[in-house]
């Protein structure tokens, strides 16, 4: 059937719309007054005007069509009730959905595309009239945009409740936007040889995806389009030359800067404020079919069914990604999202294998440990008796009670308004940042005060007693304090989020880009104390200000700051690391599977009971969830934060990267299952990168090498070891014997003051051990720090200073050896320039030939040669 916008393109006039994000607005912010409408003509967006006439709407779309434009009959965005507009619709008109395919993404004439579907219901409140009102006008200037409109009934809902308004682009209103947007279109094929093939194809073959998913088109050449030049173009079909997502970009471009009125005094615009003030309840895209089944429709390509198939279930989890399918679909922002999340995997592997042989190494030679070995020995640490770690209730221990853990790995504004802006966003931030150290020294406050709680109840419960070897008190207070920690986050976590996003609209940034620059920083922040401020007292704080028997170090002085093991405080960093990582893994992974699937189904369970030709393909995707623009915004911050656990700490936590990579392996599969079933379709969006997640990873890993030089040196007992083993040991034939002894200074137990001794000494204990290098009672240098720690403070400075500079110099080596743009990608950038060159040039050139053919007096024979000058500059270039 033939279209119905070649008779509409001869009435073409002009209006204009202000262009939010030139004015210094986002989408749905206000202008004030209208008498500056001259002042910001160069600002002004210009849309296409088109009026169809009644009988030629009448002519395409047949008898069953309802046109809303130029007809008699108002639709219920102009002014009437959902009763009244039902009663004026005459009988023959109303369309028998039994008829009409589930799987229909046309309009009724089976011809003109669905590009998008605005939902709303006809509630009879207060606002009822004035919510009629902005639609009639929005409705009215989408039509003069030259968008065309289709209006569903409520009665043809499956619960009768919702209106759909579907709107379709005509190739008009396409290549006008496809030139204000800088879309790029083929222009040739790509004629660039392929790369030699890699002598691993083979071996990689059961991983690779079918030809026709990793490539559903040919390989082009592309350029920006020009509504002027469109002979230049690859164009065979116009109803398909620009995808999907291109169309729905295109529209939603359309449906973000279209007004819709003017209230108080302000003019308003964008589908954003519609949505937010209730006058429409959703907007979007639909997607092309089902995704358990291929579309009924021969001209639908059914590329969701593909995805799903050969991308978004979990057994495919081994096999490359469609990426050039999932660009096509849902458009670059989301495509290079899972191109950078398949690298990232990827790279994991080879830090997966390195920490899997870290663990295995230290867990098979724990054995042939010689601290290990001192430690557990019933003769060298059953004889060592250890001071108390709390004051009072704590008793004397001995130091093979540790043996089990001691080797184990771990619009425009005023200035002045900016200004108060920001300073109230500011302060926000601030303001939780420290609520997040307030909360962090809280779940401090509970590890010293309920450490001795935990060594009564262990000494005092014969239940408990088999077990005791196991569950220290130590590791009971580890466990509980990090369990109540991320509980913790994840509260602090729900809050903030709302928190950011309403101070970050406060702002009123000048460009979507910008505000997801400033809410990334301010997530991001946040969350960086959030997640890591519990692990870094852990790392670099718990132990180190602790003071000796006698003289302790005191919070709010009155909680004793808590001592590291023996073996030092890895296996408790590990414990926090564990904790906090696996558990936000696994509640993330809830939060985007399982809920979603579980609210679908929810809303689904009445349709079910429907015939299924009754449930259109408009509903179907209503009753999805909603990605929502901030969408890819939480996986990036998902991932970072992840990037932090494995980098950060990753001394202490060597399975770090393994955890990581078999989360991502389902993370993959989780964020493809969910858009491709669970969620409506994105509107596509335009990226040329990650955007400032880019700076903030390259940050996190320069602080990375600072972090885990830190942790080898002041948390682990490396140095310790090798300044005792060069410089300190007296046995030749085995080196390390001894280091335990030498490791732990003694105390005389008639100098604790009376708030420190126990409560019971029934033993009679003369002496009792601690963990520092300080002078012994009879020394005449009582309790100071000896020689030896000065030596091994020394060693871990020198240590930090060269790991930090060796690390440095090998990442920025490597980083300068590896080219950010392939060689191949290189080439083809270059060839596609040379091309659009040439071939814009011999377009002048043809044009130019023609005027001069046609006595054009202004077409000169100068003009002639300079054109085929730069031609031939453009060849040897």
């Amino acid at each position: 059937m033939p279209s119905c916008t070649s008779s509409a393109a001869s009435s073409a006039k002009f209006f204009s719309l202000p262009s939010p994000s030139r004015l210094g607005l986002t989408e749905g912010a206000e202008v004030k007054g209208l008498s500056s409408s001259r002042e910001i003509a160069d600002d002004i967006a210009i849309l296409t005007k088109f009026k169809p006439s009644h009988s030629e709407g009448e002519e395409c779309n047949g008898p069953e069509t309802i046109s809303t434009a130029g007809s008699e009959i108002p639709s219920s965005s102009e002014g009437l009730n959902s009763t009244e507009t039902t009663l004026l619709i005459p009988e023959h008109q109303v369309i028998d959905k039994r008829h009409q395919s589930k799987d229909s993404i046309f309009f009724r004439d089976g011809v003109r595309r669905i590009d998008f579907v605005l939902s709303y219901v006809d509630d009879l409140n207060k606002e009822w009239e004035k919510k009629l009102e902005r639609r009639k006008e929005f409705e009215s200037n989408l039509q003069k945009a030259g968008l065309e409109l289709e209006t569903e009934d409520k009665k043809e809902s499956e619960d009768g409740k919702i209106f759909f308004v579907k709107i379709h682009a005509p190739w008009e209103v396409l290549i006008t936007y496809a030139e204000v947007l800088n879309i790029k279109v083929p222009i040739r094929e790509n004629d660039i040889p392929p790369m030699v093939e890699n002598p691993l194809d083979c071996v990689l073959f059961p991983l690779r995806l079918p030809e026709k998913v990793m490539h559903p088109e040919p390989d082009y050449f592309t350029a920006p389009f020009s509504k002027d030049k469109q002979e230049l173009y690859l164009i065979n079909d116009e109803s398909t030359f620009f995808s999907p997502s291109m169309r729905n970009r295109i529209v939603n471009y359309i449906l973000t800067r279209c007004p819709y009125g003017t209230e108080e005094g302000k003019k308003k615009f964008g589908i954003k404020r519609l949505l937010n003030n209730g006058t429409y309840t959703a907007a979007y895209p639909l997607h092309d079919c089902q995704y358990w089944k291929k579309a009924s429709d021969p001209n639908c390509d059914s590329e969701r069914y593909t995805l799903y198939m050969e991308w978004a279930r979990f057994l495919r989890f081994y096999k490359e990604q469609p990426l050039v399918l999932i660009r096509k679909y849902y458009g670059e922002k989301i495509g290079i999202y899972f191109a950078w999340l398949g690298f990232y995997t990827e790279m994991l592997f080879l830090a997966a294998v390195v920490g899997l042989i870290c663990f295995l190494y230290g867990l098979f030679t724990m054995d042939e440990n010689m601290s290990s070995k001192e430690i557990c020995d019933p003769a060298i640490g059953g004889e060592i008796i250890m001071c108390p770690l709390c004051d009072r209730d704590c008793e004397y221990w001995r130091l093979n009670t540790t043996c089990e853990a001691s080797q184990e790995m771990e619009p425009y504004l005023p200035l002045t308004s900016q200004a108060v802006r920001f300073c109230i966003s500011g302060a926000t931030v601030l303001f939780w940042v420290s609520l997040i150290i307030a909360s962090m020294i809280a779940v401090i406050v509970y590890r010293l005060a309920v450490y001795a709680a935990f060594a009564s109840l262990m000494e005092n419960t014969q239940t408990l007693q088999p077990i005791s070897g196991l569950l220290t008190p130590q590791l009971a207070t580890s466990v509980t304090a990090s369990c109540l920690n991320f509980v913790i986050i994840m509260i602090l976590n729900f809050f903030y989020e709302r928190i950011a996003i309403w101070i970050t609209d406060m702002e009123i940034p000048r460009t979507h880009m910008e505000y997801e620059n400033r809410l990334t920083m301010k997530m991001f922040l946040f969350q960086f104390v959030n997640y890591y401020s519990s692990c870094f007292y852990v790392a670099f704080f718990k132990g180190k200000f602790v003071g000796y028997p006698g003289a302790y170090t005191y919070m709010f002085n009155r909680w004793r700051n808590e001592e590291c093991d023996p073996a030092g405080c890895l296996i408790e960093l590990t414990t926090q690391l564990t904790i906090v990582m696996a558990g936000k893994q696994i509640w993330g992974n809830i939060q985007e599977a399982i809920v979603p699937w579980i609210c679908n189904w929810w809303g689904r369970r009445k349709a079910r009971n429907n015939p299924e030709n009754l449930y259109s393909r408009w509903e179907q995707d209503h009753d999805l969830q909603t990605f929502g623009a901030l969408g890819l915004f939480y996986e990036y911050l998902e991932m970072v934060i992840q990037f932090g656990f494995i980098t950060l700490f990753v001394a202490s936590f060597p399975l770090a990267p393994l955890l990581a990579l078999m989360n991502n392996i389902l993370e993959i599969r989780v964020d493809s299952w969910k858009l491709t079933t669970q969620y409506r379709r994105p509107v596509a969006a335009k990226a040329h990168s990650i955007g400032v997640w880019q700076e903030i990873l390259n940050g996190m890993a320069i602080l990375s090498v600072v972090t885990n030089a830190f942790i080898v040196a002041f948390t682990s007992d490396m140095i310790p070891r090798l300044v005792y083993y060069y410089a300190y040991s007296e046995n030749e034939d085995s080196p390390m014997s001894g280091y335990i002894n030498n490791s732990l200074s003694v105390f005389q137990i008639s100098d604790f003051p009376e708030r420190n001794e126990p409560k019971e000494n029934p033993e009679n204990f003369v002496i009792c051990r601690y963990r520092d290098y300080r002078y012994p009672p009879d020394h005449e240098r009582k309790y100071l720090h000896t020689m030896q720690f000065w030596h091994i403070l020394a060693a871990k400075l020198a240590f930090i200073i060269i790991m930090e500079h060796v690390v440095f110099i090998v990442k920025f080596f490597v980083a300068w050896m590896i080219p950010d743009v392939p060689a191949d990608v290189k080439a083809k950038i270059k060839r596609e320039k040379y091309l659009t060159q040439k071939i814009l040039h011999e377009y002048e050139l043809e044009k130019l030939k023609e005027r001069l053919c046609q006595g054009d007096k202004r077409a000169t024979e100068k003009e002639f040669i300079a054109t085929e000058g730069r031609m031939e500059l453009s060849r040897a270039m």
